[in-house]
């Protein structure tokens, strides 16, 4: 998993509340298990005028003008600005992939559905919650200030305005030490890896029967 550490990057408005999982990512693309992939396909049924299907050449497809993500000001956005109740709908782990493979390294909203929220720490990706009235300011901020970009620092746990303005964010002790050195729950694990070598020794050791090779 990519750790995260500070990151100033150029903000994209979606200006919608209550986005679903299956508006990140639709479910016919939740074939594949693979974590890469998806980011063409992000808010597929928003972005592009046509129905998106798995195999399709994403790049002649036709493009929905009016939608955000399309807009020339807001390309190579790795920081997405939204309304409330971010993730909520099915818990499928396909939608932070999707953000991820898009370019976004964290997404900022006055609330998160718990499912997405959780999904978002295991695959990397840094869901910050912010009162409504600041994430109302910094909408208008965005939409009036063409290349607008934030400086979000998750060691001192700030996000940072053009303006010098600094707004503190809540996480988890654990949270953010997971962020900090890129580790999933695997990646937990495996810093027991000693420890859990020494326990299945002595365990065979122990009782070596249950270790045994059944041969016909």
């Amino acid at each position: 998993m990519k750790s995260f550490t500070t990151l100033t990057a150029l903000v994209a408005p979606l200006d919608r509340a209550n986005v679903d999982t299956d508006a990140i990512i639709p479910k016919q693309f939740l074939k594949s298990i693979k974590r890469s992939g998806f980011g063409p396909n992000a808010f597929d049924e928003w972005r592009y005028l046509d129905h998106g299907e798995p195999g399709m050449d994403n790049s002649q497809r036709p493009l929905n003008p009016d939608f955000v993500l399309n807009q020339p000001r807001y390309q190579d956005a790795h920081i997405l600005l939204t309304r409330k109740n971010f993730g909520c709908g099915s818990s499928r782990e396909h939608a932070p992939w999707a953000l991820d493979d898009y370019g976004f390294r964290a997404v900022i909203a006055p609330s998160f559905a718990d499912i997405f929220f959780n999904n978002c720490y295991k695959n990397g990706l840094l869901p910050i919650v912010l009162p409504e009235d600041v994430v109302d300011q910094l909408f208008a901020e965005v939409v009036n200030h063409e290349g607008y970009q934030l400086n979000i620092d998750l060691p001192a746990q700030t996000v940072t305005t053009p303006s010098g303005t600094r707004i503190t964010f809540d996480i988890t002790e654990h949270r953010k030490h997971c962020l900090l050195n890129g580790l999933d729950e695997i990646g937990l694990t495996l810093q027991h890896a000693d420890e859990i070598k020494a326990f299945e020794s002595k365990h065979q050791a122990a009782q070596p029967w249950l270790y045994h090779t059944v041969t016909k």
